[in-house]
């Protein structure tokens, strides 16, 4: 309702419940395999007579008038006959989450690019955490000024490897390219650049800043090494 689809992965889908918008013996004869799985029926009058004030919800969270969280906090605490917004907010949820399903499971190509997003997004993670091994990953500071420098310096942390990862990736595939090997852009799209077994997270660095500018070639790269089967190595 807000402009925006959110595509996640749901644990144990074959024990969600699906809806259907219409009596259970007409959705059989229309989908003999797919209508048993629709166990409930939508309360469309609901969502109906609710509609314009789920436009209004909607169009405060989107304005930023309101944020989610408040609005769910006063949906919530209202009493159960004045929650009536509640209950058409949870009938469309039902509707949406219905769509989706059915276009998740009839959809292998949908279902991978999903899990490839998420992948990356839990590799991000990952790699968010190794640099925060000192305090195990927590914020331990008191002030919330402290700990927004803290959460700074791990951002900056990150993006730095990302973008070291994103560039050297670059120049190791330009390389392999020119000693003739083919590398497949199908194949490139499923490396991440936040990676990082290459990268040492413990113990006290000594970096001899003109040894290491010395070996850098006109464009400020170490130029990659290709070693046996042409395969790029840092």
């Amino acid at each position: 309702m807000v402009g925006k689809q959110l595509p996640p992965r749901i644990r144990d889908l074959g024990k969600i419940t699906l809806y259907r918008t219409g009596p259970r013996a007409d959705f059989l004869d229309r989908y003999p395999r797919a209508g048993a799985l629709l166990t409930r029926r939508l309360n469309l009058d609901l969502i109906t007579d609710m509609w314009d004030d789920l436009l209004r919800v909607a169009a405060s969270v989107q304005g930023g008038h309101a944020t989610a969280a408040l609005v769910v906090g006063k949906l919530c605490s209202s009493k159960r006959q004045q929650n009536a917004l509640a209950s058409a907010i949870k009938e469309y949820g039902a509707l949406r989450r219905t769509a989706y399903a059915a276009r998740y499971l009839a959809d292998e190509t949908y279902r991978r690019r999903i899990a490839r997003q998420l992948n990356k997004g839990e590799n991000l993670h990952a790699l968010r955490r190794s640099p925060a091994y000192a305090g195990e990953g927590a914020l331990r500071r008191r002030h919330h000024e402290q700990q927004s420098e803290q959460m700074w310096y791990l951002t900056l942390a990150t993006n730095a490897i990302v973008c070291w990862s994103t560039e050297y990736h670059g120049l190791g595939v330009a390389a392999l390219r020119r000693t003739g090997r083919q590398v497949d852009d199908k194949v490139l799209a499923h490396i991440w650049p936040t990676h990082h077994k290459n990268v040492h997270f413990y113990g006290t660095h000594s970096v001899d800043i003109d040894g290491e500018l010395a070996q850098l070639d006109t464009d400020g790269y170490r130029p990659p090494r290709l070693g046996d089967g042409a395969r790029t190595t840092r």
